[in-house]
């Protein structure tokens, strides 16, 4: 029989976030396997989210339910017997190192581009839109793209990179839009092959590459929801990629969720699920990284717009899940809203931030004047 004392200590704490137990507000949680309680206890991040997979418990707002949890701090109060050893792991391992870096590739980004177009609208833009005037998903992310280039002054004629270029829509509608020329990178072959048959025909060379491997000039760069995946133990190694690619009076431009603590792994039902050895940056990991080779000439932040982005992806992939392969099973589904609904919480919440960098390797003469 489940012991009646996790049963009532995980009550307890769920009474602190305004969640209760079979309760009929939306956010409250519904328990479908008595053993639930014991699992939470003992497992953490982990058993939350494989618990749910598992179809142990379920709640009608799913993001309604997790944002309480993040915004009272309760994973902070459990965690699982496995952490620990994750956190070592990661202290002592580079975890994002060269023979691991395709792994994300292969585990997340090849996971299948019908998936991917269904999820993320007109654009296959795998990063956060730019709602300051926008109404729908997809004008949210040509904002995007366009404050982009704004923001590095793009011109007719200029050699752009791409690192981490994802589907390559950024540099497509740089080239088109701004008149540029560019190469992108990326470790997934599925994107690679995606991303040249979409700039098929304009002067955009992609390749699947290591961004480590980058050595050649181009007049701006940039890199849109990559950094993510590069490690702490990297950071110094990535931005001298940038900086030697860039020249004394180019722009780089970084686009990255961030986190308000320093942190050397990330959530284990993430590494496990969804991003195998990522992790996300600080402030404080990020200044240290670059200095004495970049100038930080601007540092927006417009995290709150990454949950209504979210919510735009929940949309479509709820609305397209009876059409997609049968390969995408209710445990696959159920994986995908609670990383969808998750993600959507840690922004909410504010635990995660977006931010754009502007960074030039000597300063800009005069002053920069950031887009907006």
């Amino acid at each position: 029989m489940p012991n009646a004392r996790f049963e009532d200590r995980v009550r307890d704490l769920l009474a602190e976030a305004d969640v209760r137990i079979d309760g009929q507000r939306p956010w409250d949680l519904r328990v479908n396997d008595p053993h639930l309680y014991a699992r939470l206890l003992g497992q953490g991040s982990l058993g939350l989210g494989e618990s749910y997979m598992d179809g142990w418990w379920s709640a009608d707002s799913l993001d309604g339910l997790l944002f309480r949890l993040l915004d009272a701090r309760l994973d902070q109060r459990v965690h699982g017997a496995g952490e620990i050893w994750d956190a070592l792991r990661a202290r002592v391992f580079n975890l994002q190192s060269r023979r691991r870096s395709g792994e994300v590739g292969e585990r997340h980004y090849d996971l299948g581009n019908d998936l991917y177009r269904a999820m993320l609208g007109g654009r296959l833009v795998y990063s956060c839109g730019y709602w300051r005037d926008a109404q729908t998903l997809d004008e949210a992310q040509e904002a995007k793209l366009d404050l982009v280039c704004r923001k590095l002054r793009l011109q007719p004629g200029m050699r752009v990179l791409d690192i981490g270029c994802g589907w390559g829509e950024a540099l497509k509608y740089a080239a088109e839009r701004y008149g540029v020329s560019g190469v992108g990178v990326t470790i997934s072959r599925e994107q690679a092959d995606f991303a040249t048959e979409l700039c098929k025909g304009l002067p955009i060379e992609i390749r699947l590459q290591d961004y480590r491997d980058l050595d050649e000039r181009f007049d701006a760069a940039f890199s849109l929801g990559m950094f993510e995946h590069v490690g702490v133990k990297n950071y110094r190694t990535y931005f001298e990629v940038a900086h030697r690619c860039v020249p004394e009076d180019g722009l780089f431009l970084l686009h990255s969720i961030g986190t308000n603590q320093s942190v050397h792994r990330t959530d284990p039902w993430i590494a496990r699920y969804i991003f195998p050895n990522s992790m996300l940056p600080s402030a404080a990991q990020i200044a240290q990284a670059v200095e004495g080779l970049f100038v930080i000439e601007d540092w927006h932040s417009f995290g709150a717009d990454y949950d209504r982005t979210l919510q735009g992806w929940w949309n479509n992939i709820e609305r397209a899940w009876p059409s997609l392969d049968g390969r995408y099973d209710e445990r696959f589904r159920r994986m995908w809203r609670f990383y969808l609904a998750a993600s959507m919480a840690t922004f909410r919440s504010r635990r995660s931030q977006l931010w754009q960098l502007v960074l030039s390797p000597r300063g800009v003469r005069g002053g920069y004047v950031a887009p907006r």
